[in-house]
């Protein structure tokens, strides 16, 4: 199977269900296997347990066909495929049935009928989701007893500043804001962070704070007593005290609705959380490490995102440069991505970049970042399968951008793609150097020195 067709196993007792969604997923790229009782779902999950990134489950397969069985069955998924993400797709949407599928560890809860829009895309984020907890399974058994940015690859400026910076708050326990576009790798630094920390015995808990159904958010984060509601038959911890004695993610912490900032904002303040339907806080001790795609200042200002919030998770603020910005790394990052992306080689060998393959590498604009190059050394290793060298041929987007006609040698094509950015971020500034030379990853003198080097005036 290679890492452009992710596996997905379908499974649902309609066959109607199975042949339209089916045809769907197969037509957006993905390998189907479809399951239409609980013993073939089983079967398929024991015999190739880490094939699936995602499951699509019914909560009411035969021969049970009840909810109870259904959630008993969720939970053997999630164990026998725990690198699979389950969206739980079932007739009974209520909010008792969806706060028990996220308990017994669903990834997204989907009302039938399924939207077909919808599935799309939760399957989408489900498949990306656990590409990048296999990313940081991979990460966290090779960073051993190293410093967290031994394994963050790159020696641009911009990136030396964020790594060293990350090595010293690691050691500390100061909330952490980790800021970048998406794609540079966020997450992965956040755990890096963690394995590192005081607090390394403790769990990670991370949560996308954005991808909480509304009706659940302050069950999932603060926990609720049995009874505070119908369907509540049981305690339930909660994120926070998931988390205590270990670090909290709180992912696109910019996606965190007003009504739940105010709430997360006293946890902190007071170390201490209410459950649901419960009387007495309770004490918790986490680390918070948040982690933003927004300006979130600019979310201060127009009142999306509480300004005493910021400033409490901002403790020390790790910015991760965009791949434009650290065009230097490409290089050494590509080779990187082939020596991981060599078992997709026929013979087990790390493919070769050849000139023009890394001319074009250099002059991309890179909106994907790290993840989009990774995904691009792993494509054009599987196209040429049967040769050494990668061309420019291989490459997505290379028949789409012509080459800068600047000069023939490499070394003039990164000046030039250098004096475009700066360029590009003074007029996007409207001539603010300081501005410019932050959205660079540049010191405001290193940014005066190219722009008096470059003649930019």
């Amino acid at each position: 199977m290679s890492a452009e067709q992710p596996s997905v196993l379908l499974a649902e007792d309609d066959a109607a269900f199975r042949r339209v969604y089916g045809a769907l997923l197969l037509d957006a790229g993905y390998q189907i296997a479809e399951a239409a009782d609980r013993p073939s779902v089983r079967r398929a999950l024991e015999s190739e347990p880490d094939r699936y990134f995602a499951v699509v489950l019914d909560l009411m397969l035969p021969p049970d066909g009840t909810r109870e069985g259904g959630l008993a069955q969720l939970a053997e998924v999630v164990a026998l495929a725990p690198k699979a993400k389950v969206i739980v797709a079932s007739g009974a949407g209520d909010v008792p049935t969806m706060l028990a599928a996220i308990k017994h560890g669903a990834y997204d809860f989907l009302t039938k009928p399924v939207d077909p829009d919808v599935l799309l895309i939760v399957v989408a984020r489900a498949i990306e989701r656990a590409r990048l907890l296999r990313e940081v399974e991979d990460l966290r058994a090779r960073l051993g007893g190293s410093a967290p940015s031994d394994e963050m690859v790159g020696d641009s400026s911009s990136f030396r500043a964020a790594r060293s910076l990350a090595e010293r708050v690691a050691r500390s326990e100061l909330p952490v804001l980790v800021t970048g576009e998406n794609g540079t790798g966020k997450e992965l630094l956040a755990r890096a962070i963690h394995v590192h920390s005081p607090r390394a015995a403790g769990r990670f808990v991370p949560v996308n704070c954005g991808a909480i159904p509304e009706p659940l958010i302050e069950s999932i984060f603060f926990g609720h007593q049995k009874g505070s509601f119908t369907g509540a038959i049981k305690d339930e911890l909660g994120l926070f005290r998931e988390a205590h004695g270990g670090t909290l993610f709180l992912d696109e912490i910019g996606d965190m609705p007003l009504h739940l900032q105010v709430k997360v904002l006293r946890a902190l303040e007071s170390g201490e959380i209410l459950p649901v339907g419960a009387s007495r806080a309770e004490t918790v001790d986490v680390r918070i490490v948040s982690a933003t795609n927004q300006d979130l200042e600019a979310g201060v200002s127009e009142q999306r995102f509480r300004e005493d919030l910021y400033w409490r998770i901002k403790g020390a603020e790790v910015r991760l440069p965009a791949l434009r910005e650290r065009r230097d790394d490409i290089p050494l990052l590509a080779r990187h991505f082939l020596n991981r992306a060599a078992h997709m080689s026929s013979d087990g060998r790390p493919k070769q970049l050849d000139e023009g393959a890394l001319e074009s590498l250099l002059e991309h604009g890179w909106p994907g970042n790290l993840r989009e190059l990774r995904h691009e050394m792993q494509r054009a290793t599987v196209l040429a399968a049967d040769r050494r060298t990668i061309v420019a041929e291989d490459l997505s987007f290379a028949l789409l951008e012509r080459p800068s006609p600047v000069s023939d040698s490499l070394p003039a094509k990164v000046e030039a793609l250098e004096k475009r950015e700066i360029a590009a971020a003074l007029e996007k500034t409207a001539g603010n150097r300081s501005k410019a030379a932050l959205a660079l990853g540049l010191s405001r003198q290193g940014l005066l020195k190219k722009m008096d080097r470059y003649g930019i005036a």
